[in-house]
C-alpha cells in the first residue's frame, strides 16, 4: 500500500475541545487542556505516525475577537491554518452555534478542501439537542464530508471520525521522522506544561497575564536540568503566583516536574522564578521573542 501523508487543521471557538481531540488522536499530551477559554495560544503540530500514514494535526487558538496584540497574533495562527490543509476539521460544542469570526466561517464554507464538522461534548446533552445541532451545522456546511457528533471525554465516535479523516488523506512522503511527535521544541513543551499548571491552579485574570520562558534546558545522562521564568504583568500578580511563603510557586514546580518527567521519561530538576514585565501582551518585539 502506498504511503499517505497530510495536514489536518483543527479550527473552532475557544474551549470546544480542540486540544483534547489532538491529544486523543496522537496519544500524547502536547497541547494545554483546561476548562478555561483561550488556553491554546500557538499553532501546535501533533504528528500521528504508523506504517502507512503520517498525519500532521494542527491545533489552533480558539477564534476570538482580539482585544490586544497577543490575541491579534493568536488569530494570525488561525489565518495561517486556513491556507495549507489537506483536510479541515471544524469543531463546535453542543448547544453553541455562535462563531466569533464570520470571515473564517465563510472561508471554510467555500473551500475545495475536504471539511469535517465535529460536534463535541454530546455527553452534556440529550438526543434531541444533538440532532438539532447536527441539522444546523449540516446546513452551515452543505459540502461537509461528515457532520459527526463526538465526545472526546467519553471517547465516543472519535475512532470513527479519525477513520473518515484517514480516508481523505492523499498519498505522500514522510514530512517528519516517524518517531517525531510535534514540530515544537522541548523547551516549548516544558513551557506549555508549566503554563497548563498555572491555568489549573490560579483563578480570574492571572493565567491570561502569564507567559512562561524556559531560560535553560540541559539534558544530562540521568537528569534534565531546567530553569523556567514565569512572566507576569504586575507586581500584584507576582505576589499571587508566589503565594504565601512561596507555597503556590512550590506547588506549580512540583506538579509541573511530575508531568515533565512523565513526558521525557527521565528525572527532572526544575527551578522556577517570577518576573514582572509590564504590558508584554501589547509589545510587538517581546511577543516575537516569545514566539507569537
Amino acid at each position: 500500500m502506498a504511503h499517505k501523508s497530510g495536514f489536518v487543521n483543527i479550527i473552532g471557538n475557544p474551549n470546544v475541545g480542540k486540544s483534547s481531540l489532538l491529544n486523543s488522536l496522537i496519544g500524547e499530551r502536547l497541547a494545554v487542556i483546561n476548562s478555561k477559554a483561550q488556553t491554546t495560544r500557538h499553532r501546535i503540530f501533533g504528528i500521528y505516525n504508523d506504517d502507512e500514514y503520517q498525519i500532521v494535526f494542527s491545533d489552533t487558538p480558539g477564534v476570538i475577537r482580539p482585544a490586544y496584540k497577543m490575541q491579534e497574533h493568536m488569530m494570525n495562527f488561525v489565518k495561517e491554518a486556513l491556507q495549507d490543509a489537506d483536510v479541515f476539521l471544524f469543531m463546535a460544542e453542543l448547544g453553541d452555534r455562535e462563531f466569533k469570526d464570520e470571515n473564517v466561517l465563510e472561508k471554510l464554507k467555500k473551500t475545495n478542501t475536504p471539511v469535517f464538522v465535529a460536534i463535541n461534548k454530546i455527553d452534556t446533552g440529550d438526543q434531541e439537542a444533538m440532532e438539532a445541532d447536527m441539522e444546523y451545522w449540516a446546513g452551515q456546511f452543505p459540502n461537509a464530508q461528515r457532520v459527526v457528533p463526538i465526545s472526546v471525554k467519553e471517547a465516543f465516535n472519535v475512532t470513527s471520525l479519525f477513520q473518515s479523516i484517514k480516508d481523505e488523506i492523499p498519498e505522500g512522503p514522510e514530512w517528519f521522522p516517524k518517531e517525531q511527535l510535534t514540530d515544537k521544541s522541548d523547551r516549548f513543551i516544558v513551557s506549555e506544561i508549566i503554563r497548563g499548571k498555572i491555568l489549573s491552579l490560579y483563578q480570574q485574570e492571572i493565567p491570561y497575564s502569564v507567559q512562561v520562558e524556559v531560560e535553560s534546558f540541559k539534558e544530562e545522562p540521568k537528569i534534565i536540568r531546567i530553569r523556567a521564568l514565569i512572566i507576569v504583568s504586575r507586581d500584584s500578580q507576582k505576589n499571587i503566583i508566589i503565594g504565601r511563603k512561596g507555597s503556590m510557586i512550590k506547588k506549580v514546580g512540583i506538579e509541573s516536574r511530575k508531568d515533565i518527567e512523565r513526558y521525557f521519561g527521565k528525572q527532572v530538576f526544575l527551578e522556577t522564578f517570577v518576573k514582572v514585565d509590564p504590558d508584554w501582551r501589547n509589545d510587538g518585539r517581546k511577543l516575537k521573542q516569545y514566539g507569537y
